[in-house]
């Protein structure tokens, strides 16, 4: 799937200024891999995506239909589904559209749990078109998968976990962030993707965790960090973080810390966030201290804090900034609101540590 690039459009339905479109979100931040030409969204249909997301521009437009994003861009090759909804179901709405798109000659993206592929008519459309259905969590087979063998420590340079304290909490995000400031100021920094819009915005060195079986995913870790280290040989190494380590619908991150031998984290924390997944069936999420000491039970250590701000205006999320810093004296920074800069003074610590 590697040679897959170029232009493309995301469905978000209805759903673009939320966190079920983060999909979305993270392809119109920023792709290595597709160039972002429209949003289909009839909710915001007219205006700019990169606004309604984080308020910047990123001239990428809004349509209400497909009709009328390809008679402006008559370049889209690719049509991608922009939301991740809960169970990984694709919505019934959206199956119609996915046809007219390979109708009309464009190659499927989805990175959900129920393949695109698996719906006869759409199979259909895009075989009479010579398209292609690419469903991203598709396992890979067994024959292609590695088990953990300990090459991990060979790698030489500082490996850090991006690690969230609940879902959809900005984990990639932060990681592309980390990775941009790096490259800014010259530090040679890879990023290990483990889900598919990591896959869709780069996907040269990961794989995608939760289509990955148990007993493989420990080596598929270890498989993507060394040949990113043999191939790339960067000064640091972000690993791209999954749900939660205490998340009771899917706890993962132990993995990154142990199997991939991340010994420094980045934490992301919402302050304004009291239970998992904003579900208070699920219980209420633990203290960001305790989540720290925990870290540091797995033997790495939390060298700066990243703010999810959801629900605070720009006034509060200043103020969470100043006491959370003053309360655990660690770095802590605003990704969206003012980037990462405020976490470089210990990437660069950790650089001088080898």
């Amino acid at each position: 799937m590697n040679p897959v690039s170029g232009n493309a459009l995301v469905f978000t339905l209805g759903l673009l200024d939320q966190n079920y479109a983060k999909t979305a979100h993270g392809l119109i931040r920023g792709s290595d891999r597709f160039t972002i030409k429209a949003v289909i969204d009839p909710v915001f249909a007219g205006q700019e995506a990169g606004e309604i997301v984080d308020g910047r521009n990123r001239n990428i437009p809004v349509y209400a239909t497909i009709d009328e994003a390809l008679k402006e861009h008559r370049d889209i090759h690719y049509a991608m589904v922009g939301i991740a909804p809960v169970g990984g179901k694709l919505p019934k709405e959206l199956l119609d559209q996915l046809k007219q798109c390979a109708l009309k000659g464009l190659s499927i993206i989805s990175g959900l749990h129920e393949y695109v592929s698996d719906k006869p008519d759409i199979a259909e459309a895009a075989a009479r078109s010579g398209v292609q259905i690419i469903d991203i969590r598709k396992p890979k087979p067994k024959s292609e998968l590695h088990f953990w063998t300990g090459r991990i420590f060979q790698v030489k340079c500082p490996i850090v976990a991006v690690l969230g304290m609940d879902c959809a909490i900005g984990k990639r995000s932060t990681t592309r962030f980390l990775m941009e400031a790096c490259q800014k100021e010259g530090i040679r920094a890879e990023m290990v993707f483990t889900g598919q819009t990591g896959w869709m915005q780069s996907g040269r060195y990961g794989f995608v965790l939760d289509s990955t079986y148990n007993d493989f995913v420990s080596g598929e870790l270890e498989h993507a960090i060394v040949c990113c280290w043999e191939e790339q040989h960067p000064d640091i190494l972000f690993l791209e973080g999954q749900s939660a380590l205490r998340n009771p619908s899917g706890p993962c991150g132990s993995e990154l810390l142990i199997s991939g031998q991340a010994k420094y984290t980045v934490l992301l924390y919402a302050p304004k966030r009291i239970y998992f997944d904003d579900n208070p069936a699920w219980g209420k999420m633990p203290s960001l201290q305790s989540e720290i000491d925990l870290i540091r039970a797995y033997d790495s250590k939390v060298i700066g804090i990243a703010l999810n701000t959801t629900g605070c205006t720009r006034e509060e999320a200043l103020r969470y900034q100043q006491s959370i810093q003053k309360e655990i004296k660690l770095p802590v920074c605003l990704p969206v609101e003012t980037g990462v800069g405020e976490l470089m003074a210990a990437i660069r610590s950790v650089l001088n540590v080898l």
